[in-house]
């Protein structure tokens, strides 16, 4: 009863003010709001289990973002609902559709079938207008604005050095890799990617400074701290989220553009994305940059059609978006490098993993991501997590899809 009355009389007080004239009072424009306790304290708990089906869809709540702006005109996909309805086996256990998507932790689930929208899931409060944040989806994504500065002359050649675009790397870890080696993981600087959270790892140190913190950006750490590895440039894949920050860098110089801005005029118009997407930043709106490694938050539709748009060669709502070479040359493994490692499963193209069985590529992102492109079954798989772990889960996905690609294929 007491809160009751508490709540009440808080009303009132409000109600009172507000017929007094008194202001009402919006959040402060000032860059330094990010930097609150509050928010850093929000930023380091971002990936709390049991929470993080949330957090994943407000997280421009807690980080500074930009906004990746979409045109008057959508590419309109088909719906042409198909069932999926029935048992799946996963790890052994049997589920129906909706105990598989609750067992692998689905906020969403989007599935195309020769270009049309057949399958539409959302989650846990999200929706089709949700954007979620899908962490190193955006790898896939930042490779494509590599590949457009490319067509329009702006990077001439993917074997430059990375200090031609970005001298300030001269010194540093980065000045001898070429641009391919980043886009294949193969840089050859001292990284390493373990994800342990509030630990003192390589990666958390870089995480805890520039994504909480925002006492600095992930290229200031790339070109003052970073340091040459064991290996040389392009003799080992190592997978350095570092690598693809230092990407996204490359097209602000060349272009001259934040990457937002370079996202929407070449890729997200010309796509007829349906929503606004926005990238978080590693630090107040007036110093941050977009966090090309792994901070794109984008609905499961627009994924989707970005996935569909690689499937079909580049071509999305009517015209030529992205070069079709460039695909090929993103996603279609070279002679000697699929598998990333001997034995493995995979492969790792342009910032694209693909699939050492199959003409399968993904792209992935921790607590299990992904845009799933199959082009011999013309299926785009786009599955938006919240997993536990960040990593460990791929077999029950990969046995989800298997049996959705099934069902669509008898």
């Amino acid at each position: 009863m007491f809160q009751l009355n508490s709540v009440a009389a808080g009303l009132t007080a409000a109600a009172a003010l507000t017929s007094m004239g008194g202001p009402a009072l919006a959040q402060s424009d000032d860059p330094s709001r990010w930097l609150a306790p509050t928010m850093i304290e929000a930023r380091a708990n971002m990936f709390m289990p049991g929470l993080n089906y949330l957090t994943f869809q407000h997280m421009d709540q807690m980080f500074a973002t930009r906004e990746v702006a979409a045109g008057d005109t959508v590419w309109e996909l088909p719906e042409n609902p198909m069932s999926l309805e029935g048992d799946y086996t996963i790890l052994g256990e049997t589920f129906d559709l909706e105990g598989a998507l609750e067992r692998t932790r689905t906020n969403a689930l989007v599935v195309l079938k020769d270009g049309e929208i057949v399958h539409e899931t959302y989650r846990n409060g999200s929706g089709p207008d949700t954007r979620f944040l899908t962490f190193s989806v955006a790898k896939s994504y930042t490779s494509t604005l590599i590949g457009l500065a490319r067509a329009d002359g702006l990077i001439e050649s993917l074997d430059d050095k990375v200090t031609t675009y970005l001298p300030e790397m001269e010194g540093s870890g980065y000045d001898g890799p070429t641009v391919r080696d980043l886009l294949r993981m193969r840089s050859g600087v001292n990284w390493e990617e373990r994800y342990e959270f509030g630990s003192e790892t390589q990666l958390t140190t870089v995480h805890d400074n520039s994504l909480v913190a925002y006492n600095y950006r992930w290229c200031d750490y790339a070109a003052n701290e970073s340091e040459p590895g064991a290996n040389a440039p392009d003799a080992v894949f190592n997978y350095a989220t570092l690598d693809t920050s230092v990407l996204g860098c490359i097209v602000e110089r060349v272009t001259g553009k934040t990457g937002a801005e370079y996202m929407s005029e070449k890729l997200w118009k010309p796509m007829g994305a349906e929503h606004d997407a926005y990238w978080i930043m590693d630090g107040p709106d007036d110093v941050g940059r977009e966090f090309f490694g792994a901070g794109l938050a984008v609905t499961g539709r627009d994924h989707a059609r970005f996935g569909q748009m690689f499937l079909q060669g580049g071509m999305a709502n009517g015209q030529q978006v992205v070069p079709a070479d460039w695909v090929t040359e993103a996603t279609v493994p070279d002679e000697g490098y699929e598998p990333f490692a001997e034995g493995a499963p995979m492969g790792y193209q342009y910032q694209w993993w693909t699939d050492a069985a199959s003409d399968v590529f993904m792209a992935l992102g921790l607590h299990h991501q992904f845009i799933r492109v199959d082009p011999e079954n013309d299926i785009v798989i786009v599955k938006i997590s919240y997993t536990q772990e960040p990593v460990g889960r791929d077999a029950e996905n990969e046995e989800l899809f298997a049996q959705i690609t099934e069902k669509l294929t008898q």
